[in-house]
């Protein structure tokens, strides 16, 4: 009983506004007879006109044409992975007064040169029998946030200086942040469930700052007289994505841990990330976005609540360039974010809403989710099984899931219950 230190190396070879809408601008569109009329880009239609009537298609030819505009116009196109990474384990098998299993992973990404370290948190049921489907998200405050657990490692990076960080002085974490964000991170009763948590702070990855990339991943992987992105290539909701998988890389290392059976998870602009992730790399077998709005779930041709002008003016950093050009221009965009939870099909996804978080338009994700299901459908996988949005906290789960529930822009115990009510169904458990 007790910690275990593991060290292993792995050669791959090869301005802030709040997003729930603070400070929102007098022109935000609240009124649905004021959204303009729009028609959505057609998932089952290539380029070329071709229709898309088989799994073949689509696989083959319809897919990687919509990622690839997703790349060249949303989100920027991602490296792959690091020359070398290192991993450095931490293991107590008696945490959480002997409930959990607790590792903690320092990654090293080496590349060009350059290093960086990221910290994953996980958590797994004690007493579990075989490898445990886990879900993995990133979080706002650092790791030591989401839990008062005082031996989880205290972040020395750059944080965010917020009301809802507390404990955050001059940018740095303190003592005082410990669990500040446990709300949102109910690790006992997923743990009850039969699940892992495993999460990273996204700033380890991209300080969430517009500082022009100078920081974070990005410098490992510039061309030599590279100092920025190019317009097509990654902004930081990538750059988070892309930290994601490297987690991804490690359960795949990790007999505890069921690798086949990941939820990646993410709320508000870490939703969008989630989603981004899911679409890009199918080692994650469920997506869930909770409250995720514009860039997100939502539909952009609504421009209700967020628009793309309004994130692209207050978040310069994290979208690629190339984004800017449908500021106020949404029908000129070759895709909308149906198609984004499209490219996760035939996997379970889960779009969750909140009643009071018009910001991220509520509607517009339910929407998406909705219009996504012509794809599913193609594949066999069914869709969404509501019509009409459900009401308040009446979750319609299946293959494509869907709840708005009470409450404003938050993760809630409601939430959690549901997305594990989800993994059950999609993971075959009992």
């Amino acid at each position: 009983m007790g910690k275990k230190l593991i060290c292993r190396m792995v050669l791959m070879g090869m301005a802030v506004v709040s997003v729930c809408g603070i400070g929102a601008w007098a022109q935000t569109n609240y009124d649905e007879s004021k959204v303009p009329k729009y028609t959505l880009p057609d998932a089952l239609v290539c380029a070329d006109g071709t229709k898309v009537d088989s799994a073949k298609v689509w696989t083959e030819k319809r897919r990687p044409e919509i990622l690839a505009l997703f790349e060249k116009y949303v989100y920027g196109k991602a490296p792959g992975r690091a020359a070398a990474t290192k991993y450095e384990i931490e293991e107590d098998d008696d945490a959480l007064d002997g409930r959990a299993v607790r590792k903690q992973v320092a990654i090293t990404l080496s590349n060009n040169g350059k290093s960086l370290r990221l910290d994953l948190l996980v958590y797994l049921p004690a007493g579990r029998s075989g490898a445990t489907p886990v879900f993995v998200g990133l979080n706002f405050g650092g790791n030591h946030s989401i839990h008062a657990d005082p031996g989880i490692w205290l972040s020395s990076s750059w944080m965010r200086s917020s009301s809802k960080l507390p404990g955050v002085v001059d940018h740095r974490a303190t003592e005082a942040a410990r669990g500040k964000s446990s709300g949102r991170w109910p690790i006992e009763n997923i743990l009850q469930r039969g699940y892992g948590v495993a999460t990273m702070y996204y700033g380890d990855i991209d300080p969430d700052f517009d500082d022009g990339f100078q920081n974070g991943i990005h410098p490992l992987f510039y061309k030599p007289g590279q100092s920025a992105p190019a317009a097509d290539e990654w902004g930081s909701i990538a750059a988070w994505a892309w930290g994601l998988s490297r987690a991804m890389d490690y359960f795949e290392t990790d007999a505890d841990i069921d690798s086949r059976h990941v939820g990646v998870m993410g709320h508000s602009r870490l939703g969008k990330t989630s989603l981004w992730a899911g679409a890009v790399d199918q080692r994650f077998a469920m997506v869930i976005s909770n409250d995720s709005g514009c860039g997100g779930a939502a539909l952009s041709r609504r421009a209700f609540g967020e628009t793309v002008k309004r994130i692209n003016t207050s978040f310069p950093h994290w979208f690629c360039d190339n984004f800017v050009q449908f500021n106020d221009n949404e029908d000129k965009c070759p895709v909308d974010q149906h198609m984004l939870i499209a490219l996760i099909a035939p996997r379970p996804v889960y779009v969750a809403s909140a009643e009071k978080d018009r910001w991220a338009d509520q509607r517009g994700e339910f929407l998406s989710a909705k219009h996504a299901g012509s794809v599913y459908r193609l594949l066999g996988a069914g869709s969404l099984d509501a019509e009409d949005m459900p009401a308040i906290d009446q979750a319609v789960i299946g293959t494509i899931s869907y709840h708005i529930r009470t409450g404003g822009h938050d993760v809630t115990e409601y939430d959690w219950q549901r997305y594990m009510d989800a993994a059950d169904r999609s993971f075959g458990k009992k």
